[in-house]
């Protein structure tokens, strides 16, 4: 399966490509000082950083269930590796709610790759598997991903509240219906490959 946006084309990453991909991670993802997950995994040392993208790929595809999935796309332009989103959905032919998380290599920042590559994975969510609303969660002081989600027409939906560090880490909740996701759809996507994958999302009655 291939989402293609007008700059990047998403794809499930074979392994040489995950390797890459974990080049990328581990040659920096954010500027220091910066915490942007809940996980540490972003301060490891970089070989330890690579391995982990390594890892948490494969335990997602070896752990998938229709009723518990996380898809993880490498992002590439013109054919290099960029970055890395993933899409999870539980419960959802039933729920039909998605959630989604990313990051790019730090010299692919400011350049409206995340905006693009996120809007791809909501092009899948909504148009070709039928979600009704999108979620995200994200601290407070993340300016970039607070600002995607506003591009994209994410709304307000309550707090979170998380330990980070010892101390208690405040993140806002957002929400995307399909109705505001198709007022703001402004990115062309075209998916292929997916019916071949359809039976991995929708359990086999």
């Amino acid at each position: 399966m291939r989402l293609q946006t007008t700059r990047l084309e998403l794809r499930p990453p074979h392994d040489g490509e995950l390797a890459a991909l974990a080049d990328v991670a581990a040659g920096g993802i954010h500027l220091p000082g910066e915490r942007p997950f809940l996980t540490p995994w972003t301060h490891l040392p970089p070989q330890e950083r690579a391995l982990y993208v390594m890892q948490q790929h494969w335990l997602s595809r070896g752990q998938w269930l229709p009723e518990a999935w996380s898809l993880g796309l490498g992002v590439f332009r013109e054919g290099q590796p960029i970055g890395m989103v993933s899409l999870r959905g539980r419960d959802f032919p039933v729920l039909r709610e998605v959630r989604s998380s990313s990051w790019l290599g730090l010299t692919f920042h400011g350049q409206g790759f995340g905006t693009e590559a996120r809007a791809a994975l909501l092009h899948l969510a909504f148009a070709e598997l039928g979600a009704v609303a999108a979620l995200s969660e994200v601290f407070r002081d993340n300016a970039a991903s607070q600002g995607v989600s506003r591009k994209l027409g994410y709304r307000p939906d309550g707090i979170s509240r998380d330990v980070l560090d010892g101390q208690p880490v405040v993140s806002d909740r957002l929400r995307l219906t399909r109705e505001d996701w198709e007022r703001h759809q402004r990115t062309p996507v075209t998916v292929t490959g997916l019916e071949a994958c359809r039976r991995f999302f929708f359990p086999e009655p």
